[in-house]
């Protein structure tokens, strides 16, 4: 939808007000009448370029691949998995086309295409579709080429041989679909067979339990359009019903809905909510169905959920993804491209400030990438380096314009366009992007390229007298096709309400509030929007310039420089407080900072935050290197010999373990303190070994120094962030401290927590262990070439060693037993009995140390105390038992390594 505004409930009558800023000031460089001219004659060009090249090398194909300029026949190329389920061979490009030909004047081309669908297009394929993709797409694209075609016939110029063709191919698609929704929750299938619905093998469908919220709650726009075009009142009520159900099943606490649904019994698969993929367009239809029908219902709904979105998930400039049960526990550290739709919601909402914070930090991830990547993360890095030529950032685009009048926006979308023909354009259309960071394509351009992309771009540089009708008459599904608002007081059959308690209850006046506000108030300086800006893009742009250590004469120096700044400081964290930057704690144990000028205790205060962040910038980018793949610790010691393997964080100092055939191999020792921010009191036990250390209080270079000063080899930083793991958390990387790292040369590594407290058992446990740091696991074949070893392990035959085991161990240890301290290090002598160690660990834990992740668990500890008489430890006379225990639970490990390091970067 592109304006904001509700329905008056009295009468049932749109009333639309345009959220226009007090006059705004022309910034030096306005755009001027003519290059909006030029623009908007671009957009017709590019569009012209994509559909003829689509009409010419692939109709009727569904889509166009625009590297071998040919169609894409479902079937006939390569399976793309469910991305396929969107092509149902009825020339989906064209169809979903059909009202952006109007809305660019195209008119001539437009009836054109609609004779080519009512000619070639069948819509009784035996072949199973996405309900959700082809009602969005298919259907919506009918509705609207037939709104198109009825408003072009009754001005009596175009398509007087029209007579509801479209509609009937509609009802057709829409009759289909139904049988998708034969469930006891209402809710769809995912999927449905388009000529044999879901029952019965011919189907090859109806098997599946879940689908996502946003499936089965975006459907009621076109469903209700085609009931209310039809008199059929079932297609609508199917789709209440659905959405009934949805806000049944929210979390009753956070007014949260999960990602994933049980279709069946209603329980949430995947409890993460946000408001990008999978739930996206469920918050948008509540909003956007109440605009088009009328229903305080579905408003009173949307506020609600809006209201916790913003509680929640919304961190300005960020919209992370919380847990519905725990929503003040994060999900997860990066966003996905789809929530560029948000701030164009927040728009209809009225709630401009975040809008225009948001959509400023995904433009500064854009100019930094030239598109949008499909996923970034918290620190605006490359997650998921796609870009399928979404048009969700241009849509916002377009919103916050007709909302704000600010021609900034219209320099944003100038951009989008600028970098669709740099990295896009190829001969026969735009090719999608495969990676953003390189430029390479994909050989796909997908049909919401046309459906929205070019509607939005066009309407953003059009003049009002450009378009061919008034598009306030129109509302905007999510595929950009158009509705008339006039369906809001068509008839609709009365039908019986659905049990739920928000149907009965009295409306609340206070969900109503900022539908349509005083943007006077909002905004009483038209300076402010720039105001909002100015941080975010200071916040995500590292190339930044450098400031001055020194204020203006006067004025003193920051009371807080960037690379002395840290997290867990309270004296810092109640510095920025005052100069209103706030923290975001991600769940990998890392930071966000953000400023809000606003927040601050006095203007100077501001500026000093805002001094604060550009330094801070300018740090982080000193210390970005190229994106380091992850490296690995492997146990090579008794009874592990190198199959187990974790998942390590590389540095961006020090060794690089990459260009090493060997990598570093050594036993390991906790560092006294563990901390390693200062000289190490233990440093006699970590010459030549690799050293444990615990992330926090200090930088990582400092860390590195301390135990190179020891005549440590190597180091390993474990996470104190208890529960952190590399199953759920993105590869984390060690920065350098801002200044030259060139004097530290041995590796140092990163684990979390979980695995951290791997390596510390196994330290408890052995006494002796030795690891090999690396760039990649080791065969272990290689790892014990020219060592006596049982057979059975150089032939690789599996875990049948360890009866040899002991033995092995006692050889390879006895050697150096002086250099083999426990993992207990407060006492200076290795021949201490395990009495005086036990001791120390219980002491330590009565003081409240961070030491409990060197402790065993309580079972290992009560197994230690029983086997302290003994002059042998017992996991030596019996390791199978606990080698096949601790092998089951770090399975996982390697396998996430392996995945890892084959794909995450």
């Amino acid at each position: 939808m592109w304006t904001t505004g509700r329905i008056c409930a009295a009468t049932m009558k749109m009333s639309w007000v345009l959220l226009l800023l007090a006059a705004f000031l022309c910034p030096v460089h306005c755009m001027t009448r003519e290059e909006r001219q030029k623009l908007r004659d671009q957009v017709v060009e590019m569009f012209d370029h994509a559909y003829r090249n689509y009409m010419d090398h692939a109709y009727p194909a569904d889509e166009l691949m625009p590297l071998t300029c040919r169609g894409r026949v479902r079937g006939l190329e390569p399976s793309r998995g469910d991305v396929d389920d969107a092509l149902g061979k009825f020339s989906l490009t064209l169809i979903d086309t059909l009202d952006t030909l109007v809305l660019l004047n195209k008119t001539e081309e437009f009836e054109a295409a609609v004779r080519r669908v009512l000619s070639d297009v069948r819509l009784d394929n035996d072949i199973v579709v996405s309900v959700f993709e082809t009602n969005i797409r298919v259907l919506g694209g009918l509705l609207g080429g037939h709104s198109m075609a009825v408003m072009l016939r009754e001005g009596g110029r175009r398509m007087l041989w029209y007579e509801d063709e479209l509609l009937h191919m509609a009802k057709d698609l829409g009759l289909r679909l139904l049988p998708a929704f034969n469930t006891s929750s209402g809710l769809p299938y995912p999927r449905v067979n388009l000529r044999h619905g879901v029952r019965g093998p011919e189907t090859r469908t109806g098997t599946e339990t879940e689908t996502c919220t946003a499936c089965a709650g975006t459907i009621i726009l076109e469903f209700a359009a085609l009931s209310r075009f039809t008199g059929d009142p079932i297609f609508e009520d199917h789709a209440r019903r659905a959405l009934d159900f949805l806000w049944e099943k929210r979390q009753r606490n956070s007014n949260l809905v999960g990602t994933t649904i049980n279709i069946h019994s209603g329980e949430w698969v995947r409890r993460d909510s946000g408001v990008g993929a999978g739930i996206d367009s469920y918050y948008e239809y509540l909003m956007k169905a109440y605009i088009l029908l009328g229903d305080d219902l579905f408003l009173q709904r949307f506020n609600i959920h809006y209201a916790s979105i913003m509680k929640y998930i919304s961190q300005p400039p960020l919209l992370l993804d919380v847990h519905i049960h725990k929503p003040l526990l994060p999900a997860r550290t990066w966003m996905d491209s789809l929530l560029a739709f948000f701030p164009g919601l927040q728009v209809l909402k009225g709630d401009i400030r975040p809008a225009i914070e948001t959509h400023e930090m995904l433009y500064q991830v854009t100019k930094k990438h030239n598109f949008l990547p499909e996923a970034f993360t918290t620190d605006f890095r490359v997650h998921w380096a796609q870009h399928p030529l979404r048009p969700e950032f241009a849509e916002s685009t377009y919103f916050l314009y007709k909302a704000t009048r600010d021609p900034y926006y219209l320099e944003v979308g100038r951009t989008v366009l600028e970098n669709l023909n740099r990295f896009a354009r190829v001969p026969c259309g735009f090719a999608a992007m495969k990676d953003v960071r390189t430029g390479s394509h994909e050989d796909r351009m997908d049909s919401f390229f046309l459906a929205e992309m070019f509607k939005y771009l066009f309407l953003l540089f059009a003049e009002g007298d450009d378009l061919p009708f008034d598009i306030e008459d129109y509302i905007f599904t999510t595929e950009a096709h158009l509705l008339p608002l006039s369906l809001s007081t068509a008839p609709r059959s009365q039908t019986t309400p659905a049990a739920n308690s928000t149907a009965v209850e009295e409306l609340d006046d206070s969900n109503f509030d900022w539908t349509c506000p005083n943007t006077h108030l909002l905004f009483p300086d038209p300076a402010f929007p720039r105001n909002f800006r100015d941080p975010i893009k200071i916040a995500v742009d590292k190339s930044c310039p450098r400031p001055s250590p020194i204020r203006e004469p006067g004025m003193g120096r920051l009371p807080l420089r960037a690379q002395d700044f840290m997290a867990n400081n309270p004296e810092h964290l109640e510095l920025l407080r005052r100069m209103g930057v706030s923290l975001i704690h991600l769940k990998d144990g890392r930071v966000q900072l953000v400023q809000h000028a606003s927040q601050a205790v006095s203007a100077i205060a501001a500026e000093d935050g805002m001094r604060f962040m550009q330094e801070m910038m300018e740090l982080s980018s000193q210390q970005q290197k190229e994106q380091l793949p992850p490296r690995a610790v492997q146990i090579v010691s008794h009874p592990f010999f190198g199959r187990v393997v974790l998942t390590a964080g590389p540095a961006q100092f020090g060794t690089d373990l990459s260009k090493s055939s060997t990598g570093v191999r050594g036993f390991i020792t906790v560092a006294e303190p563990y901390s390693g921010c200062a000289e190490l009191t233990n440093a006699e036990f970590v010459q030549g070994r690799i050293a444990l250390l615990q992330r926090g209080q200090c930088m990582f270079a400092e860390k590195a120094r301390h135990i190179m000063k020891a005549g440590a080899i190597g180091g390993i930083v474990i996470d104190d962030n208890e529960g952190s793991s590399s199953d759920t958390a993105p590869l984390f990387q060690m920065a350098g401290d801002g200044r030259s790292t060139d004097d530290v040369t041995l590796p140092l590594l990163f684990l979390f927590h979980k695995e951290g407290n791997i390596l510390l058992e196994a330290l408890r446990e052995y006494r002796e262990v030795e690891v090999l740091l690396g760039d990649k696991a080791r065969d272990r074949a290689s790892l014990f070439k020219g060592k006596a070893l049982p057979g059975a392990l150089l032939d690789g035959s599996g875990d049948t060693e360890e009866g040899d085991c002991s033995t092995e161990q006692k050889d390879q240890g006895q050697p150096e037993p002086a250099s083999s301290p426990p993992p207990d290090q407060s006492q200076p002598s290795t021949q201490e009995p395990d009495q005086s160690e036990t001791a120390a660990g219980e002491e330590e834990e009565e003081k409240g140390e961070e030491v409990v992740a060197v402790a065993p668990p309580k079972e290992a500890s009560e197994s230690a105390a029983q086997t302290e008489a003994k002059e042998e430890p017992s996991s030596d006379k019996d390791p199978d038992r606990l080698l096949d225990a601790l092998l089951a639970d770090w399975q996982e490990d390697l396998e996430a390594f392996r995945q890892m390091e084959k794909d995450e970067l």
